[in-house]
């Protein structure tokens, strides 16, 4: 709050019966001023609304209570939750904050430097750009002084700072763990000794690993850089982009959404520094987490001990944390013929990638991956979700969050509603008014998986948007290789049971959307042209309460998928061509399904995976292997 206007130290001392001179030390707290006479002062000050002044405080204690921070790059949401961090930290202390901008031009920085710690008690250097004699200039010329990202070479300077090498690899690891062999480093700012740092790491890997190669291609820092950098990254072949900062991703990922390029299914996209925008891309963009306002508070920290006498301060590292979301995947797929699997001796089996996901796997190749805890946003009702999924040939068969409807992610147990929670995703259908977003957006988290040779369980649990557990389900996924290698057969059974009271699902058609009762095993397929559909009867798929559903694509690559429904009675089938494709069985088409305290409902699907376009008189024999 602002003092009154016009009143004078000397007010202050006339009302509390002292000196001016008392008046001054008492208010800063001087061992020289008995309790009493400070609390007469004190109380004398609030009383008149007195503020001390600022400038005359600083030349009577020969401090200015401020401290400057100096940065290369003010627009960088990294640097500007450092500043967060050192800002929230001085202000705890009664200490302001001078902020200077370099602007990425490592000849300004000594200047700016030094100019602000005249004007301040203390130096914070952030990730400064200059040549390691330059700053050794500089700190002898600027102490008391604190390193954030940037270690002196004699060490007698503290120092926070971030293991980006350490960073880089264990991101470049987890690439190559999902298949990638062809990276591209979108290197930073040519006078960062962290993109340096990075370079090194990455040599190091290549090294470490025959077949993988990193190409390093100059970028810089900035949004507008990343954007320029469209045309290297496509011409370089590379699967998998890592970029030095999250702000470069972004701008490669708007030029590559513009150019029609799909992330991940066509490449693998990574940042840095897990800003907060990351998480709110399209799609949520993986990144490695630096803790930005804890790098920020722990360097104020250091610089008040520094202050206060402190010497032989430790430096203080952080090990950046993975953080997937939904811009990496595994490696697309070559093509691969059917008859070369007969050479591989490797097991036919699921494989858990940690406690996060589970491959599908035949002769060295994945043929499924079973997304467990996916990162999505809570507006796609998150759930496990199968994908991608491939032929035997490696054509790939789904999509996951497309242009169209990115809440509808491969192949997946999507249901509408459940007591008015969406298990579906994206807008609910409310009667007399149409799609509505509204904030009913369930999740389904599993609890225990396990993988045996070719079969994959899971029990899960269906959480209301409140949290409430409202089904538990037990799921099994099986998979076999058809004799001769003619293609595959993927099963899916699930058992839902409801917990702890009665539950109804419904479809949209309940809330009256015309044809719309869809919702149970849902695929959607990748996109490609020609798709087309038939059933039993030649009838029109859509609708139709058949036992089976095929689905098939000519052309160069072709493929069909032959869908087989589970029980003696067959729901109507929600197909989808044209703008989209997808199918599956719609266990609620009819009205809603109600299911008492402990009831149990089973649904299942079976799915005979070919690379070729199947005819009718084909289907039976299919479905008897």
């Amino acid at each position: 709050m602002a003092g009154r206007v016009g009143v004078t130290i000397a007010d202050v001392a006339r009302l509390a019966g002292v000196s001016s001179a008392t008046v001054s030390r008492a208010l800063n707290g001087h061992p020289s001023v008995t309790a009493e006479t400070e609390q007469k002062v004190r109380q004398a000050a609030g009383q008149l609304d007195y503020v001390p002044s600022n400038v005359a405080r600083s030349l009577s204690l020969g401090r200015t209570h401020t401290v400057a921070l100096l940065m290369p790059d003010l627009s960088n949401p990294m640097f500007q939750q450092v500043l967060r961090g050192v800002n929230r930290a001085a202000a705890a202390e009664g200490y302001r904050v001078l902020v200077t901008d370099s602007i990425e031009d490592p000849d300004r920085e000594a200047e700016l430097a030094i100019e602000a710690r005249r004007r301040c008690d203390a130096l914070i250097l952030c990730s400064p750009r200059m040549s390691a004699p330059e700053l050794h200039r500089v700190l002898a010329a600027t102490q008391p002084v604190v390193l954030v990202n940037r270690e002196a070479e004699a060490g007698a300077t503290p120092s926070v700072i971030v293991d980006y090498a350490t960073g880089v690899r264990l991101l470049t690891e987890r690439l190559i763990d999902l298949g990638h062999r062809r990276l591209l480093y979108l290197a930073g700012p040519a006078a960062s000794l962290t993109n340096a740092a990075r370079v090194h790491a990455l040599r190091a890997v290549e090294r470490e690993n025959p077949g993988v190669a990193v190409e390093v291609v100059a970028c810089g820092g900035s949004i507008e850089d990343g954007s320029a950098a469209l045309g290297p990254v496509l011409a370089s072949g590379a699967t998998a982009v890592i970029a030095y900062n999250d702000v470069i991703a972004f701008g490669l990922l708007g030029k590559l959404n513009e150019a029609g390029v799909r992330i991940p299914q066509d490449l693998s996209l990574a940042g840095f520094d897990d800003i907060s925008f990351a998480r709110y891309s399209t799609p949520p963009l993986t990144t490695m987490a630096v803790p930005q306002t804890e790098l920020g508070r722990l360097a104020f920290d250091q610089l008040t001990r520094v202050l206060e006498g402190a010497t032989d301060l430790p430096v203080l590292r952080f090990t950046p944390r993975l953080a997937e979301r939904g811009s990496i995947g595994l490696v697309p797929r070559e093509s691969v013929e059917p008859r070369l699997l007969e050479e591989s001796t490797a097991p036919f089996a699921w494989h858990r990638d940690e406690d996060v996901a589970a491959t599908l796997e035949l002769a060295g190749s994945v043929l499924a991956r079973y997304e467990r805890r996916p990162v999505m946003p809570d507006l796609y009702s998150p759930r496990p979700y199968l994908h991608p999924l491939y032929t035997l040939a490696g054509v790939p068969l789904t999509a996951a969050s497309p242009p169209l409807h990115r809440h509808q992610h491969g192949l997946s147990f999507a249901v509408p509603l459940v007591n008015g929670t969406s298990y579906w995703g994206g807008r609910t259908h409310v009667r007399d008014v149409g799609p509505v977003l509204l904030p009913n957006h369930g999740s389904q988290l599993g609890h225990d998986a396990t993988v045996a040779g070719t079969e994959l369980t899971e029990r899960l649990r269906w959480h209301a948007e409140d949290g409430a557990v409202q089904l538990e389900e037990e799921r099994v996924l099986t998979a076999q290789v058809l004799a001769d290698n003619a293609g595959w057969r993927l099963r899916w059974r699930s058992e839902l049971t409801a917990t702890p009271g009665r539950v109804v699902i419904e479809s949209p058609h309940a809330s009256g959307r015309a044809d719309a009762g869809y919702g149970g095993i849902f695929w959607r397929f990748a996109d490609a042209e020609g798709v087309e559909a038939f059933t039993a009867g030649g009838v029109d798929p859509h609708g139709a309460r058949t036992p089976w559903l095929v689905l098939r694509c000519h052309g160069e690559r072709p493929w069909s998928v032959v869908l087989t429904q589970v029980g003696s009675e067959p729901v109507p089938w929600h197909v989808r061509l044209g703008e989209y494709v997808a199918a599956g069985p719609a266990i609620a088409w009819d009205g809603p399904i109600i299911m008492e305290s402990g009831q149990r409902l089973a649904v299942g699907l079976d799915a005979v995976i070919l690379d070729r376009a199947v005819t009718t008189s084909e289907v039976s024999d299919l479905l008897e292997v």
